[in-house]
C-alpha cells in the first residue's frame, strides 16, 4: 500500500494507544509515584501523572507521524485545560487511553482519557496535548506537513468539532489577554488597591507569594539529543507550583486543573534553568499559580522564556470537602496583569 492509500484510511481510532501504570503489581513504582507517607485520599504525585501524560501524548503522535516519515520526531507545543474530576491513589493502576482527535498542517491534538482500575473505578481526567512533527535533516528542525485523518465516525466529527473550538479559545484567549481591563475589572482592581491604603490592612500580597528554583540541564533529563525532555519540565513547573499553593493554602492545597501550558522554546543539554511560581489570584477555595521557565544558554548567553504554566489548585480538608483561602492582593501592574489574566480563566 503506498503512503498516499494508506493515508485515506486511516481513521482517529487507528491511532489509539494504551499505555498503564500498573501499581497493584508493581510496589517500586507506586512508591516513586506516592505523595506522602500516610493514608490521605488522592494520595498521588500528580507531577509524575503530568510527566506520564507528555510521554503518552509523544508516543501517540510519533506513531502517526512515522507512517509517512520514518525519522521524524514531535515535540509538544501546548498542553490544554485539564480538569480533575476524581482523585486518584497509588493503589489501583491507571490506564492512559489516547488517540488523534485533530490534525492540522503540521500539528496534531491528542487526547487522553485517565482512568483508574479496580475498586471504585472512575475516570479521573481528560487531557489535550498539541504535538508538532519536525524533521531535523541537515541538523535544522522544520514543521512537517501532515496527511489529514478521515473522521467517518459521528463521535470523530464531534471530537475534531471540538479541538476546533480549543483552538478557537485559545486565540480568542490571546487577543484578550492584549485587551485594557473592562470597567468591571477596572473598578475591581482599583478596591484591591483602596484596601491596601486603609489603616489595620493586614491582607496577603501577592509578592509574597513567589518562589524561584534553579538547575543545570543534564544528560539523563534527554528525550531526544540534545533536547530536554518536556514531561520533566513541567512536572518541575507543577512541583514548585504546589509549594507556591502551599503558602496560601490554610489547609491542603490539591491539584484542581491545569489551565494552560504552553512551550515557547526548547531546552536544550546545559543549559540553565530558573522557575519562577506566583500565586497570582485565588477565589473562595481556589488559588490560581503561574509557573514560568527561562532557560540560559552556555554557548550565546541568550535568555529566554521556555515555558508558562497555569495550575489552579483548591484548598480542601481531610474530607476533601473546598474549604476557603484568604484573598491576595496585586500592588505592582505586573500582578494586576497576572491577576487579570488568571481571574478571566478563573475556576469557583
Amino acid at each position: 500500500m503506498t503512503a498516499h492509500a494508506e493515508q485515506n484510511t486511516i481513521k482517529p481510532n487507528d491511532t489509539r494507544y494504551l499505555f498503564v501504570l500498573p501499581f497493584s503489581t508493581d510496589p517500586i513504582l507506586a512508591r516513586r509515584f506516592l505523595a506522602r507517607d500516610s493514608e490521605i485520599v488522592g494520595n498521588i504525585r500528580f507531577g509524575k501523572i503530568l510527566e506520564t501524560l507528555d510521554k503518552v501524548a509523544e508516543n501517540t503522535a510519533l506513531a502517526y507521524v512515522h507512517r509517512f516519515y520514518p525519522d521524524a520526531r514531535v515535540v509538544t507545543a501546548a498542553v490544554d485545560s485539564i480538569v480533575l474530576r476524581n482523585p486518584a491513589d497509588t493503589r489501583h493502576d491507571l490506564v492512559f487511553s489516547a488517540q488523534i482527535n485533530h490534525v492540522g498542517k503540521s500539528s496534531m491534538e491528542v487526547g487522553i482519557r485517565i482512568e483508574c482500575l479496580g475498586a471504585g473505578s472512575s475516570h479521573l481526567a481528560s487531557c489535550y496535548f498539541t504535538m508538532v512533527a519536525r524533521s531535523t535533516d541537515c541538523g535544522e528542525a522544520k514543521s512537517l506537513t501532515l496527511p489529514p485523518l478521515q473522521y467517518q465516525e459521528e463521535i470523530d466529527r464531534r471530537r475534531y468539532q471540538k479541538a476546533e473550538l480549543r483552538r478557537q479559545a485559545y486565540r480568542d484567549g490571546l487577543a484578550k489577554a492584549e485587551e485594557m481591563p473592562s470597567l468591571d475589572e477596572y473598578l475591581f482592581l482599583k478596591k484591591l488597591h483602596k484596601d491596601q491604603e486603609k489603616t489595620g490592612f493586614d491582607g496577603v500580597r501577592a509578592g509574597e507569594l513567589v518562589l524561584e528554583s534553579t538547575c543545570r540541564a543534564y544528560p539523563e533529563q534527554e528525550n531526544v539529543p540534545t533536547t530536554i525532555f518536556g514531561g520533566y519540565l513541567i512536572r518541575k513547573a507543577y512541583e514548585l507550583a504546589a509549594l507556591a499553593a502551599e503558602m496560601v493554602a490554610p489547609d491542603r492545597a490539591v491539584p484542581c486543573q491545569v489551565n494552560r501550558i504552553n512551550f515557547n522554546q526548547p531546552v536544550l543539554l546545559g543549559d540553565q534553568l530558573k522557575f519562577i511560581a506566583r500565586v497570582v489570584y485565588t477565589g473562595k477555595t481556589t488559588i490560581a499559580v503561574q509557573t514560568d521557565i527561562e532557560r540560559f544558554s552556555r554557548s550565546d548567553s541568550n535568555k529566554s522564556l521556555s515555558n508558562s504554566c497555569l495550575f489552579t489548585f483548591r484548598n480542601v480538608g481531610s474530607d476533601m470537602a473546598p474549604r476557603p483561602v484568604p484573598f491576595i492582593y496585586p500592588v505592582t501592574y505586573a500582578e494586576d496583569a497576572r491577576l487579570l489574566n488568571a481571574y478571566r480563566q478563573r475556576v469557583d
